[in-house]
């Protein structure tokens, strides 16, 4: 009876951990941004979203997210991560960052758009390269435009 119990449990594990949204690898080189069909190459600008159902959309730049997000009303998103510009291919979440847009910085899809985790870096980048910065809900308005 107590084996039966640990399976039951070890399945219930299973299921809870199965379900979970999780982000998926970006294969650089390999994948299609799922809103504009380019291969994603650029480490620093890449983004996913994944939904609450655990399917994964890579993107090749944060603006290409953003309009993927701003024509899918009825996604559930789990997750919204971007590249963090400073860390090649580390994603981190959208909400907790800092956005700029600086001419000085070019991004794959000409919108010029970098994503910093750290506030700090953020603004050492903007003092240099110059441009504006947005957290996420700022950028989200700033491109319905």
């Amino acid at each position: 009876m107590l084996d039966m119990k640990k399976l039951l449990y070890s399945l219930g594990i299973l299921v809870f951990t199965a379900c979970t949204p999780q982000p998926q690898a970006i294969e650089y080189g390999a994948d299609y941004c799922d809103n504009c069909r380019m291969t994603i190459v650029d480490q620093k600008h890449a983004a996913e979203l994944v939904t609450t159902k655990g399917r994964a959309y890579k993107f090749d730049a944060i603006e290409c997210m953003v309009d993927y997000i701003q024509q899918s009303d009825k996604v559930d998103f789990a997750l919204i991560l971007v590249n963090d510009f400073t860390q090649s291919s580390q994603l981190v979440d959208a909400k907790e960052c800092q956005f700029l847009i600086s001419p000085n910085i070019p991004s794959p899809m000409g919108g010029f758009l970098s994503a910093f985790h750290s506030a700090e870096e953020a603004k050492r980048w903007q003092a240099e390269k110059e441009g504006k910065l947005y957290n996420w809900e700022e950028l989200q308005a700033y491109l319905s435009q």
